[in-house]
């Protein structure tokens, strides 16, 4: 059996991720509560958390006792201002960086933990990228290839490289989008990569509840984070970003990480393939 993976990363796309440390106004990350303990000894992974929602998610779960690993792609400072904040929550952080699109990368991200604490026990699939198109025509092999790589390749990659390290009572959250419910006219690729996402997670929670790991997802609606005016939304969708939702603005990332959290501690202790909707009230089917 050959494992090289045939399609490999193309060269990554200016622009992308985006810098959280250069954008106006900042997301608001801050966690809202004082900690209580609920992932105290336990160890996370959690990709895309140089900025945004896992930016959030991290310094969270750093509050709540985690060792926290923070993946991203290129971003250093944002990388390095998440690990500093995991840290002034009094927990042991690192950074990793590289393309989780490869195989390689994504287990030398596992190994790299394991060595440092010996232990996984919770696993966020957050790092994702969109490109917006009006026409289908402008989609390029390259573009759709990558997304697909970024957004959902690289899920089944950290959990192949993870699932020996992962033990009874671990739990794995990806992310998910609202687009996937709704669809989305300008980001084809990006909401398909979301529906597979959606799939993946109820079916990898069929497959792994026997053995007591735990797999959810959380389906953001339109949050502010770099994502979007790095390539994310069209200039028009940005200057209305987010007034179409019930709430008649865009969410924050610290308005998601909670569902992280609950999904990866105790306290959802009897919910598995199941997905959460931060969306600023847009009633979508489940």
């Amino acid at each position: 059996m050959n494992d090289t993976a045939t399609v490999r990363p193309p060269i990554h796309e200016d622009g992308l991720p985006g810098s959280e440390a250069t954008l106006d106004p900042k997301p608001e990350w801050q966690p809202r509560f004082p900690g209580s303990g609920r992932l105290k000894g336990k160890v996370a992974i959690v990709t895309g958390a140089d900025s945004g929602i896992g930016r959030a998610t991290a310094v969270l779960f750093a509050r709540e006792g985690a060792n926290v690993a923070i993946a991203y792609l290129s971003e250093d400072e944002d990388a390095s201002k998440t690990r500093e904040l995991c840290e002034a929550e009094g927990a042991e952080a690192l950074t990793f960086s590289g393309d989780l699109g490869d195989p390689e990368v994504a287990h030398a991200l596992v190994d790299l933990v394991i060595g440092e604490w010996g232990q996984l026990d919770v696993l966020v699939n957050n790092a994702g990228e969109q490109h917006p198109d009006k026409d289908i025509r402008d989609i390029t092999t390259d573009q759709l290839q990558r997304t697909f790589q970024t957004n959902i390749f690289s899920m089944f990659y950290l959990v192949q490289a993870a699932r020996p390290h992962l033990k009874s009572g671990a739990a794995i959250v990806n992310c998910t989008s609202i687009t996937m419910y709704q669809g989305s006219a300008e980001l084809l690729d990006y909401a398909s990569t979301k529906g597979a996402i959606t799939a993946f997670t109820r079916s990898l929670s069929e497959n792994l509840i026997e053995d007591g790991i735990r797999v959810n997802a959380v389906a953001p609606g339109p949050i502010w984070t770099p994502l979007n005016p790095s390539g994310g939304a069209t200039p028009e969708k940005l200057e209305h970003f987010g007034e179409s939702t019930p709430m008649g603005r865009p969410g924050q990332p610290n308005e998601v990480a909670p569902c992280f959290l609950f999904l990866a501690c105790e306290d959802s202790s009897y919910m598995s393939g199941q997905v959460l909707h931060p969306n600023g009230g847009t009633v979508v089917g489940s």
